[in-house]
């Protein structure tokens, strides 16, 4: 069994702290800092022994060298973004796989908001680690790709298990919701959702991670008819 915490940091950001209980073994998700991951670990008494980075962008990555001066860890990243992010140890793209004890993730190559971001999907613990391409309601934004890449990627995230559970890195939901309801004012479900966000947050709590079948229903990237509904959306939610 995995057991999945999540660290916040920074103003919005997420880690993901994952630990294989038989193993023993413990993996970063896009470790931004060091300091509060390695905390939360130690806290646990687990040791990292892997982190797993989606993309360059440093909110992602600035704390794999002090974690790795602690720890030891290997550090494994996006072959296509190796020169961008040089604390990588082992370097992975589409179908690769990394192993967290005896559990599996395959990468997914998942380019536009960085152009060669991935995803670690653990198909068989119905686990998603999207980093800044799919949001709760929302997706990244087209810093180094195309919206055509953005629409391909939402319509495979689209194809998986409704119940595969979605970890991204930010704590977006709130605007996104307000933004898509605008575009899709008659979503009762979106509305419904955007409802218990609003309280969620008022309460402080964290809205992430979400799931396939969630998505689905309310992700207005998600559900974008075609390559132009999606980046007029992006634009839109750009601009907002």
């Amino acid at each position: 069994m995995i057991e999945v915490v999540r660290i916040p940091v920074l103003t919005d950001n997420y880690v993901w702290l994952l630990h294989d209980d038989s193993s023993g073994e413990t993996v970063a998700v896009d470790p931004a800092v060091a300091e509060p991951v390695l905390q939360a670990a130690a806290a646990r008494g687990w040791t990292i022994g892997q982190i797993w980075n989606t993309h360059w962008h440093g909110d992602h990555v600035g704390g794999n060298a002090a974690i790795k001066a602690a720890t030891s860890c290997v550090i494994t990243g996006p072959a296509a973004e190796a020169e961008k992010i040089g604390t990588l140890d082992r370097t992975v793209g589409e179908g690769d796989s990394v192993r967290i004890g005896d559990h599996v993730a395959t990468v997914m190559a998942v380019p536009a908001h960085t152009a060669g971001h991935i995803a670690y999907h653990l198909a068989d613990d119905c686990m998603i680690f999207v980093g800044d391409t799919l949001f709760a309601m929302g997706c990244g934004r087209l810093f180094e790709g195309t919206p055509a890449q953005m629409f391909a990627n939402m319509a495979r995230f689209a194809r998986l298990p409704d119940d595969t559970i979605v970890y991204c890195a930010h704590e977006y939901t709130l605007s996104n919701g307000r933004f898509a309801l605008g575009v899709e004012p008659g979503n009762a479900a979106l509305a419904r959702r955007v409802v218990a966000v609003e309280a969620a947050r008022a309460r402080g709590e964290a809205t992430v991670p979400t799931s396939i079948g969630i998505e689905r229903e309310t992700n207005i990237f998600m559900r974008a008819r075609d390559v132009a509904q999606l980046a007029e959306r992006r634009a839109a939610k750009d601009a907002a």
